[in-house]
């Protein structure tokens, strides 16, 4: 498996993590926030493995995958999200999509 391959999976696991973030932080119900919970725990520990594999997380990644990396995440979630709300889910809110990709980024030490 190549380093692409590796920053496509860091990319889509963790965009699947800050979706199910954002859904969690939306919703009232316990069963299903339980439910997202145990998604973003499983999204994530995927997308730390192939965060270590791309580089050690001691090294900086190279600028250009940095912003790269974060875009893509960003336009997946929103993405996702919009048609999350096109099937009628409340309370998900657009506009914290980057403060959430920041701070799970910089958790994942991307940034």
């Amino acid at each position: 498996m190549g380093r692409n391959s590796d920053i496509a999976k860091l990319i889509s696991n963790l965009a699947n993590s800050v979706i199910h973030q954002i859904l969690e932080k939306a919703i009232d119900r316990v069963e299903i926030k339980e439910y997202y919970r145990n998604e973003i725990i499983n999204s994530w520990k995927i997308a730390n493995k192939y965060r270590q594999k791309i580089n050690p997380t001691e090294r900086n990644l190279l600028e250009v995958d940095v912003m790269e990396i974060k875009k893509k995440v960003v336009n997946r979630v929103k993405a996702e999200l919009k048609t999350r709300i096109d099937k009628g889910y409340k309370n998900i809110d657009l506009e914290r999509v980057e403060e959430f990709v920041d701070k799970a980024l910089r958790e994942m030490k991307v940034l």
